[in-house]
């Protein structure tokens, strides 16, 4: 079997600001003839506009428009699609996929990946926004033997105040969750800080009390038990 001539590149750009990409992200995508990134429909790509300033000018550019619902479907069938283009791009070259944050946390290049399992993948991790979140409040994720639970805010509320009295918690993609979020992070007798749009000119910093409800979707809550020694 004649072994793929080239790669399927998933490249992490981080959350926002440009200076956290990694020198070897930039390194691909300064020199990339093909950059594929998936978007929301109707809507720009934060991942590209991250990578902007290092994109070549003749560089060959593929969106892929995702739609943004609860039902899985029409997600799936937009992967189907971008792949197929994918595949008919690696025919002829590498093709590098512009990834927010890092491609393997919550992010759509797992799905195109998996699409194309002849391909010869390479994985350059970015930057989270976990941690950016983290960087931003100041926020100690977790020390010494304490568990770290990474939680959608979609999840029922009873989940996240479960997961929450467990150690520390983010709370990602908040959007409309606000209100929910709170409450369980109070159940669980925790206070919680909201991040907004870390490492970005649009970044905040409150209280969650204080937090805009709807959140944007690129927003955090931080919650951890007090430690007398932090």
């Amino acid at each position: 079997m004649t072994a793929p001539r080239f790669t399927l590149h998933g490249v992490g750009v981080g959350p926002g600001d440009p200076d956290l990409m990694t020198v070897r992200a930039r390194r691909l995508i300064e020199g990339a003839g093909v950059v594929a990134y998936p978007h929301p429909e109707g809507r720009g790509s934060l991942a590209r506009s991250i990578a902007a300033p290092f994109l070549p000018p003749d560089v060959e550019e593929i969106a892929i428009a995702l739609p943004m619902r609860p039902e899985r479907a029409p997600a799936q069938a937009a992967y189907d699609r971008g792949a197929a283009r994918l595949a008919d791009a690696l025919g002829r070259g590498d093709v590098v996929v512009l990834c927010e944050g890092d491609p393997m946390l919550y992010g759509s290049f797992m799905y195109l990946a998996a699409r194309l399992p002849a391909a010869r993948v390479e994985i350059t991790p970015g930057v989270a926004a976990l941690a950016a979140c983290a960087a931003a409040a100041r926020h100690p994720l977790a020390a010494r033997d304490e568990p770290l639970s990474l939680v959608p805010a979609t999840l029922p509320e009873a989940e996240i105040a479960r997961l929450a009295g467990v150690g520390g918690v983010a709370v990602m993609k908040l959007g409309r969750h606000v209100a929910k979020v709170r409450r369980a992070l109070a159940a669980a007798g925790l206070d919680a800080v909201y991040v907004e749009r870390a490492s970005t000119p649009g970044e905040r910093v409150l209280p969650l009390a204080e937090a805009p409800d709807p959140a944007p979707y690129f927003s955090m809550a931080l919650a951890r038990r007090a430690d007398p020694w932090l």
